[in-house]
This record gives C-alpha cells, structure tokens and sequence, in this order.
C-alpha cells in the first residue's frame, strides 16, 4: 500500500529539505501523476487548463488571446464538446482548433439510479482508469450536490470506508476532476450555465468521493478555480465543500487559495481510536488538525466548518465521545454531521443504533452545535458515503 505524501512540501521554498528528499517526494509524486493531456495524434484537450494555460496554447498555433476567452465561453458556459458548433469562430479557425485540440469528457461506463434518485456513475478515462461519481439530490428544495472524486482509489485506508480497500493508482488531473461535474450536467440537461443564483438541479459541489483531495492539491486547484470562474459555470465558492481527513500541512494553503467550504473526516475524539480507524490520524494528530480547523480562514455562522463523523457501534458512539468531541471544538464555528456507518462488502464495523445516535446527537446539541443525522442516500447503488469503488476493483 503506498504510504502517505504531501507533494507541496517538496516546493523549493520548503528550506528545510534536503535536495535528495525533495528528489524522493518528486519521483513518488510522478509515480501517481494523471495522464498527459496529450493524446497519441498530437492533439491535446482544452478541459482542465487555467486561462493563461488556454492564451499559451493559442499563441503556439498563431492565434490571439482573446481566443482563448471565446473558447472558455463555449467549453465552460455553453458546455460544447464540438468546435463546429461555436458560432463566433470562422470556419477555418474551428477546422484548425479541431486539428490541434479536444474538448473531451469521460467516457460513461456504468449509470445507475438509486431508489431515491441518487445517481451513480462510473466513468472512465482514456488510460481505461476509472473513478465513480455522485448526484445527490435534495428533493425537497429541486436541488443537490455532485459527489467528485480526486484520486483514482485512495492511500489513507480508513478502517471504515470501502474506496480505502482500493488502492491508489494515481492522481486524477484538472480535466479530469472538472470533467465529472460537467458529464453530469450534461446527463442533466443543465447547459449553459445560469447567470447569478437561478436555481439548478446541480447546484453543489463537494469533494468528498474517492481520494484525499488535499493529496492532490495542484490538481484540484486547478479544477476549482475553473469551475468557480464567473465566465464559465460560475459556481460560487459557497457552494463549493472539500473533505479532508486531516493533511494539516495543506489545509493552510487550501483556506488562503480557494477559501471553500471545509468539511473534516473526524470519526473519533480520542488518537488512540482515530490512529486505529482513520491512520493518517499517527502523522497529524486530533490536536494538530484542530489547530489548523481554528486557522482556517471565513469560519462564521453563516460559513461553519463541518466536522464528519461516521457512527460504530461501541467505537467512538458514547455520550463520553459526544461530550468529549464538545469540548475539542469549543470556540469553533462547525456543525456536526452524523453519519449512521454504510455497510459495504467485507466491512467489520456495525452502525450504532438509533438510540446511541439520538444520545449523541442530544449531548451536541445541548452545547449549541447542529448536529444533524445525516439520512443514508444510494445504498442500494453502493453510493453512499463511504461506499465507492471503482467496478474494475470491487469484483
């Protein structure tokens, strides 16, 4: 199982490496890197590039940089696939972008709908790597969120969670990430993007499907700085949640660049459980991720950080724990998610019942904290939380 690796500590302003472990934290790095954008025949996909990444590939082949404005439009507000159909660009230009470029999508593999209208979908990419991805909708509010993945598998192993029984083969790049919201919106019909806050089915983002986003940070980066552009889907960052279980190195850098949501994958208030049920919980300690909770930048009512925090029966579900989890969160904005523990094939853990949960609940919310119970959606599918694998790996 590969271990563990912060790729932003091998950055040369990090002073306190050696060249020859910056060395090693790059070749590990590489090892799980994404696909070059480059297919076989030399052309290469506009998803998934930065703007000033679009103006350098456009001056390589002569053209302006305003092209590359017209062509963020048609890719990232209009939702187009085809050059052909961009209707401001003179034909020979669309032959030509056609000639050099592609606007790709991952390939739909598997489709599946939940008895309560959760979608699932396994998509692939063109390495044959594949990732699943999740709508959640909200239907008493005509809305829900987009489950993405930002690894191919996951190196954290949680105790609890299927995807850490698969593992990691690699990073998923910026198209790639970016790409799985804009395959559901097209499944969805929800093209071109709204302008301002008109209501759409997908209306949410969270990173919270297979990986550790903050294990790929650059990618991710990227993709949420594209899809939080107002000139493209213009998805406000408020609408926008990662889930993180713990990188503490990284949230810091996370809060000051993209200043989204935080949600944190807590499960257990004391290190001897949590080093048990969530490892990485020996390299960044319950304090330390606390400490970082408290630095992260836009905490307030209005934007709390929310900690999750999957119930075991008799693991980490008494009112001790409640009131013990009270106590490290004391003077934080943050609501706590309860989630009652999805079975998956294999697993070893049971789902603390009602009762155990109601108690819990009673003692958090008896100290000010919404502590809402999170209602299991796509269990029938394998797509609740803390139950996606990728098909080529679960059978």
């Amino acid at each position: 199982m590969p271990t563990a690796f912060v790729l932003p500590d091998a950055r040369n302003e990090n002073p306190d490496l050696s060249a020859a472990e910056r060395s090693r934290i790059l070749a590990k790095a590489a090892l799980f890197a994404p696909p070059p954008a480059e297919l076989s025949d030399g052309r290469r996909d506009l998803v998934g590039m930065s703007r000033e990444q679009l103006i350098n590939e456009m001056g390589k082949i002569g053209e302006a940089p305003f092209r590359a404005k017209q062509l963020w439009h048609w890719i990232y507000h209009q939702g187009l696939t085809d050059f052909a159909l961009m209707e401001n660009i003179a034909r020979t230009l669309r032959e030509k972008l056609a000639a050099h470029f592609l606007i790709g999508r991952p390939e739909v593999i598997a489709n599946q709908v939940s008895e309560d209208q959760t979608r699932k979908m396994l998509l692939r990419f063109r390495d044959h790597e594949s990732v699943e991805t999740v709508y959640i909708p909200d239907l008493n509010e005509n809305r829900g969120a987009v489950c993405l993945s930002s690894q191919v598998g996951c190196t954290l192993s949680c105790r609890f969670c299927h995807t850490g029984t698969q593992r990691l083969t690699r990073n998923l790049s910026a198209a790639e990430i970016v790409g799985q919201f804009m395959t559901m919106r097209d499944a969805y019909g929800e093209w071109p993007s709204p302008k301002g806050e008109i209501p759409r089915l997908l209306s949410n983002i969270v990173l919270m499907g297979m990986g550790e986003p903050l294990y790929n940070y650059e990618n991710v980066a990227t993709a949420v700085k594209i899809i939080m552009d107002g000139e493209g889907i213009g998805l406000s960052r408020r609408r926008i949640t990662l889930s993180t279980s713990g990188v503490v190195p990284v949230m810091d850098r996370c809060g000051a660049e993209l200043g989204v949501g935080l949600a944190v994958s807590l499960h257990a208030v004391r290190d001897d459980v949590r080093d048990v049920i969530v490892p990485l919980n020996r390299k960044y300690p319950i304090s330390e991720l606390i400490a970082a909770c408290r630095r992260y930048p836009g905490a307030s009512n209005a934007r709390r950080i929310t900690f999750e925090y999957v119930m075991l029966k008799g693991i980490n579900d008494s009112e001790a724990d409640a009131r013990e989890l009270v106590r490290l969160i004391a003077g934080i904005h943050a609501k706590i998610n309860l989630i009652p523990f999805n079975p998956w094939p294999g697993s070893v853990y049971e789902t603390s019942s009602g009762n155990a949960i109601r108690r819990f609940a009673d003692v958090i919310m008896n100290a000010g904290y919404a502590a809402p119970v999170r209602t299991p959606r796509g269990r029938d599918i394998l797509a609740a939380c803390g139950q996606l694998k990728s098909a080529a790996q679960s059978h």
